[in-house]
């Protein structure tokens, strides 16, 4: 909590005496029981960005009894009355008199930015928009937890480090695998050679997303198109461009998306990462098919030959061929995914990770690790950092296969090597007012 901002209740009342200031009789929530903190003791939060993941991330935040949500954001006039109403609803119940009037709704995310009363901002917009809101967040002195993957360019990606490292904001990255102990356990095996050296990785993502394009239809009722285009650039409206499915939207269009290959790379790439010990880092080398896949289809990585990266340890990363993540070392194998675990031979499986082999930052639920971190003001599991350096890798991979040829690239400059041409796509120009966001 910024308490260096506002006074809490617990110190005004110290300093003004208890005795003259309490009522006769205080209700239950307010004193911080029945398993909710005191008012003063609350971390304030917005959330920015009400879709799929931000209605989920608003239930979420409605159940954890140390937060209290202020106000709640969205270019969708229905999405955010539905969400004030929800919130309202829900802290309803807490009070004695069954109503509140405390979450203020927003159609810009600065005027949010603006309140001093809010410790911390989720941010669960499109893609395209991450770097700005967040970066703005971090400027205006709140701690962010920022949905995957981190930015849609790498540029982005980096100038988040920067500014989250300038202002000393707690950071988290939404890829909660990290919080799960079956990736944890599989990385802690490779890392403490229990597969023997590593040569290789698989990763079962997606493909690049590409243009689309679809006939104009009218805007309709309620949505700030030009805000939700934003930086991107100027399209006229077509629901699927914003919509939130996954077997089509704004995911799969390269405007605001990196498709699938950042999506759900931003999960399994950033296990590998984990795993082949390169958080921070990245590879060398990137190799796509050397016949480019055709761009307006999603590649197959599991039919014919894929993009392969090149680490300066000699392991590789292969886009494709595994169920999650799948480890390749000279004495066995470990494969991961969601509610999945297998190794090759069993008994790796079995092996208990001791006081002497590798223990990695463990979690076991990702937002309550960014709350603790809040208070503890120290760094959360999936630090931006790591979210850069993992999206990094998957942005490498979209130019390699957009452009149809190798890149070779520095790590620790983040720059592509001998590559005019591609180091145009490290960054996309920016629309309008909203060039000067990053």
């Amino acid at each position: 909590m910024n308490t260096g901002s506002r006074p809490t209740r617990r110190v005004f009342l110290r300093g003004a005496g208890v005795a003259a200031l309490a009522p006769y009789f205080v209700p239950a929530a307010a004193l911080g029981k029945a398993g909710r903190a005191a008012p003063s003791e609350r971390i304030t939060i917005g959330l920015i960005g009400i879709g799929n993941m931000g209605s989920g991330h608003l239930s979420n935040i409605l159940a954890h009894r140390e937060l209290q949500l202020v106000a709640v954001c969205d270019v969708d006039a229905v999405k955010r009355k539905s969400a004030k109403e929800k919130t309202e609803k829900n802290y309803a119940k807490e009070r004695e008199s069954g109503t509140y009037k405390g979450c203020d709704e927003y159609n810009e995310f600065e005027r949010l930015l603006e309140r001093v009363d809010i410790d911390a901002v989720l941010v669960a917009v499109p893609d395209h928009w991450h770097a700005a809101v967040a970066i703005a967040a971090c400027r205006a002195g709140k701690d962010v937890y920022c949905e995957k993957p981190l930015s849609l360019t790498i540029r982005e990606a980096w100038e988040m480090v920067a500014v989250a490292r300038r202002y000393q904001r707690v950071f988290q990255t939404g890829s909660q695998q990290r919080s799960a102990q079956n990736f944890r356990y599989a990385c802690e095996l490779v890392r403490s050679g229990k597969i023997g050296r590593l040569i290789k990785v698989n990763v079962g993502i997606g493909g690049p997303s590409r243009e689309k394009y679809f006939t104009p239809q009218p805007v309709r009722e309620g949505l700030d198109w030009e805000r939700w285009l934003g930086p991107a650039p100027w399209q006229p409206y077509h629901p699927e461009r914003c919509s939130g499915d996954y077997g089509g939207g704004w995911r799969h269009i390269r405007d605001y998306s990196g498709g699938m290959m950042t999506d759900w790379g931003a999960h399994h790439i950033d296990i590998a990462q984990w795993g082949i010990g390169m958080d921070g880092s990245g590879p060398v080398e990137i190799n796509p098919p050397r016949t480019p896949p055709d761009i307006r289809q999603t590649p197959d990585p599991d039919k014919g030959p894929t993009l392969t990266y090149k680490y300066a340890n000699g392991v590789e990363l292969i886009h494709g061929g595994a169920n999650g993540i799948l480890f390749t070392g000279t004495d066995g194998k470990v494969e991961v995914n969601r509610e999945y675990f297998k190794t090759w031979p069993d008994e790796i499986g079995k092996i208990f990770i001791g006081p002497n082999d590798t223990h990695l930052y463990a979690s076991s639920n990702h937002f309550q690790n960014w709350i603790d971190c809040i208070r503890a003001r120290r760094r959360p599991i999936a630090d931006v950092e790591i979210g850069a350096s993992s999206v990094t890798v998957c942005h490498l991979g979209n130019i390699a296969y957009w452009l149809g040829r190798p890149l070779r690239w520095d790590p620790a400059k983040h720059a592509i090597i001998g590559d005019e041409t591609a180091s145009r796509w490290l960054d996309r120009p920016k629309r309008g007012p909203w060039r000067t966001y990053v």
